[in-house]
């Protein structure tokens, strides 16, 4: 790994891009990294497309802006291929992780010219099939935290159980439900190149 990873996420308001941002940056800190989380903050409402960062070292950081040549690229919801160019400095030597139920060459085409690796999740199944309903940002949380491998993924399970249950304390099936999407994403994560 090198010193510094960079992550770009992009979302939609009410989807939960920035609260997986910031859920990132605390399970790395939790685990002796430096780390910066934040959205990009303009006039933010429910659906608006949103951005929202990470960046994870073994140093302390020193840099602080937007981030323009990410390693990884996380895209909560797919529709933002054909509004935004999610690829837009986008390292060939990191990845894309895209929340998706399509075929990954109809995925391919909407990433304009695109020639690093692409991951692909169905994060909507995952999410209704755990928790009940559409919640992407526990998936791709998963997804991410499995592509970039910044710790072992049990590491990662006992650092969000202990997150969920100081967040949600008193709602043990939230919990529950959390933790299953968890499991079964870094199962399904699928590389596609």
């Amino acid at each position: 790994m090198k010193n510094t990873i960079e992550i770009r996420w992009h979302g939609r308001g009410g989807q939960g891009a920035k609260t997986a941002s910031l859920l990132l940056a605390d399970v790395a800190f939790n685990t002796g990294n430096y780390v910066q989380g934040f959205p990009e903050y303009g006039p933010e409402r429910m659906g608006a497309p949103i951005t929202a960062y990470n960046r994870i070292s073994t140093e302390p950081i020193r840099v602080h802006s937007n981030i323009y040549t990410p390693d990884y690229v996380v895209v909560v919801d797919q529709t933002l291929l054909e509004s935004c160019d999610v690829t837009s400095g986008l390292s060939e030597e990191g990845a894309i992780v895209i929340n998706t139920d399509q075929d990954p060459e109809d995925i391919k085409s909407k990433l304009k010219g695109y020639k690093g690796k692409i991951y692909t999740v169905d994060a909507r199944r995952i999410s209704e099939m755990t928790l009940g309903r559409y919640f992407p940002n526990t998936p791709m949380l998963a997804a991410i935290t499995k592509v970039i491998q910044i710790m072992d993924e049990e590491t990662f399970l006992d650092e969000m159980q202990k997150s969920f249950s100081h967040k949600f304390a008193t709602k043990p099936q939230v919990i529950e439900g959390n933790m299953k999407a968890l499991r079964l994403t870094l199962e399904e994560v699928e590389l596609y190149d």
